[in-house]
Order: C-alpha cells, then sequence, then structure tokens
C-alpha cells in the first residue's frame, strides 16, 4: 500500500493529517511495504494532474476515498467533517482507519478489475477482455442492479438512490445492500467506506481526468481512458471525450459521432497498463490507464516509471478496446 499526500507549501493543516494518519495506521493496518510520502503541488497544472483538491489530500494506491463529486482540482486549504459534523481541516482518525482498512480489504489480488492484470503471459488487452467476462453478474438480481445503476450514471450523471435500488432488489427477495456488497467483492462496482456507490466500471461517482460528454445527456466520469471510451458504444451514442496526460496535463479531446472518432491531436496514444498489483482496479490500476499527446510523451512516462508494466497502443486499437469490453455491457440476457 502506498499513501501519498498532497499539499501546497506551508499548508497549515498538513502536520494534523500526518498526526492523524499516523494514529490511524498504528491501530488500522499491519503491511511492512506500505509507503507513506508528502508531495507538494506548486501549481493548479500540478493539482490537476495529480487529483489535489484541496490541500491536504489524501491519496491510498493513487486513489483519494474522501473524494466529493463535483470537487475540482484546487490550490485552497480542503475542509473535511468529523462524525459530529463540525469543519476540520483534516479526516478523523475513525474515518482514516475505515479508509484504510476498507482499502487493506477490498479485493484479492489482480484479478479483481479490467486495469488489473494477473502474472500470467497474457498481453494486456486480452487481461482487460477475460476481466470483463469474469466480472459481468450472472446472478439475475445482480445483473438487475447493476443495469440500473449503469443507465442511472447514464441519464443523470450519478449513481442512483437506495431506494431506487431497494425496489429494484425487492422482487429478487433481496436487499439492494447485500447486491451491492456482492458486486464489489467481484469487482463489478466499488464502494467507499461509507457504503456509497464510488464507482461503476465505466462510470466513477467521483472526479477523475477523464470526462465523457453524452449528447442529449449528462457529462460523466470515466475511471480510465478505455473506459471514456467504451461508454460511447455502451449507450450507442454521440460523445466529446476530454482527458488530460498524467504528465504535463496536455489536453486531449475524442469526438465521437455515428460511430466515427476523431482524436485531437491525431499522434495521441494510450498506456495500457499490466500492473500487477494488490487489489481492486480502481484502487491499483486504473490511474495508469492513460492518454498521452504522442508516443515520445508516453515512452518517456513509462521510462519515469518501469515499476508499471504495460504498453502503449494507438488511437484506433484503444477504441476497439472499449468497445469490445464495454459494448454489449447493457445488452439483454
Amino acid at each position: 500500500m502506498k499513501i501519498d499526500i498532497l499539499h501546497v507549501p506551508d499548508c497549515p493543516n498538513l502536520s494534523l493529517l500526518q498526526q492523524r494518519l499516523h494514529q490511524a495506521l498504528d491501530t488500522a493496518i499491519d503491511d511492512p511495504t506500505m509507503a507513506v510520502s508528502t508531495v507538494v503541488i506548486p501549481d493548479l497544472e500540478a493539482a490537476t494532474a495529480t487529483g489535489m483538491t484541496g490541500s491536504p489530500t489524501l491519496l491510498i494506491d493513487g486513489t483519494d476515498p474522501f473524494a466529493e463529486a463535483g470537487s475540482g482540482p484546487s490550490l485552497s486549504c480542503r475542509l473535511y467533517r468529523d462524525p459530529d459534523g463540525r469543519v476540520t481541516g483534516a479526516p478523523s482518525v475513525a474515518a482514516l482507519r475505515d479508509a484504510l482498512v476498507g482499502h487493506a480489504g477490498s479485493g484479492s489480488p489482480c484479478d479483481a478489475g479490467p486495469c488489473c492484470t494477473s502474472a500470467s503471459h497474457e498481453t494486456p488487452p486480452r487481461s482487460l477482455q477475460d476481466w470483463r467476462a469474469r466480472a459481468a453478474p450472472a446472478d439475475p438480481a445482480e445483473r438487475a442492479i447493476h443495469h440500473t445503476i449503469l443507465r442511472s450514471f447514464a441519464t443523470t450523471g450519478a449513481a442512483p438512490g437506495p431506494t431506487t435500488l431497494d425496489h429494484v432488489a425487492a422482487p429478487f427477495g433481496t436487499s439492494a445492500s447485500a447486491v451491492l456488497r456482492q458486486l464489489h467483492e467481484r469487482d463489478t462496482i466499488r464502494l467507499g467506506p461509507d457504503a456509497r456507490i464510488r464507482a461503476a466500471y465505466p462510470f466513477s461517482a467521483v472526479p477523475t481526468r477523464h470526462r465523457v460528454h453524452l449528447a442529449g445527456g449528462p457529462t460523466v466520469e470515466a475511471m480510465c481512458v478505455i473506459d471514456a471510451l467504451g461508454i460511447p458504444a455502451m449507450l450507442d451514442t454521440d460523445a466529446a471525450i476530454t482527458t488530460t496526460a498524467p504528465t504535463g496535463g496536455h489536453p486531449i479531446t475524442v469526438s465521437v459521432t455515428g460511430g466515427r472518432t476523431t482524436w485531437n491531436p491525431a499522434t495521441a496514444v494510450v498506456f495500457l497498463s499490466a500492473y500487477a498489483g494488490g487489489g481492486p482496479s480502481a484502487d491499483n490500476c486504473c490511474g495508469y490507464l492513460n492518454a498521452f499527446p504522442d508516443r515520445d510523451a508516453g515512452e518517456s512516462w513509462a521510462a519515469a516509471h518501469l515499476h508499471i508494466p504495460g504498453e502503449l497502443i494507438d488511437g484506433s486499437q484503444a477504441e476497439q478496446l472499449g468497445r469490445h469490453i464495454f459494448g454489449n455491457l447493457l445488452a439483454a440476457h
């Protein structure tokens, strides 16, 4: 487990978060591979590239467990609420402990999601396709809840509420909460420490660098660039995809019209991770599936991150992979 604290220079709440994190770690987990580091974020471009939505921001294996929908990159002081609803400069010790424990026990290594491939000799594209076959729910109740979640994101840009899901689950003689836990365990969706839906691949309930503007519909967040490319195929709609490179923040857009795509810049490539980390893809792998303005930029990033195995693919290959993984996800069974 890797923990990063993103902060602006001289952040007044950095020491508070460090103190509470130390207390939480003492009682939450025993992980000899865990590393905690602080990262100074000097400007808004760096905040955008790293995912800092205020100072300080905590990342656990690249994911912000306290992310809030609608929050964007920011250099301002970030405010949190303690269990009594009071505003404070850092999450409470209890909230930090819950986030750490939830992350540490949230899945089994490498078979948990689309970006997290096995240690076999499969290529990253093949591994991603195999994951979809494993993660797609076959149980009728799970499938009904899953489809309801996906359609809610597609039409409203957000996950459905508990009442809606309970109505869907009732005819199957089960509860929405039970089905959500099952979907979470297979990494079809991800639940946060508060049991709310944090992701339903390809959608994210929290801000990411990958946004999809659906024609005649909402703007949705995608878990990674492959997921973003799969959304128009899944919904059979036109869309405008915007993303940024993980270094430099270079903007990349993909226009999807009538099933045809146009990349800007046309030289853009995608890094397809084969990272064999431990745990769900949302927490370990999706952050490594990004677009770059050209192959030189992608190769430079890969050379600086040799611990993350993977390969660069061109735009058409990325589109094909997105369509293959997500194109039939809402198809009737």
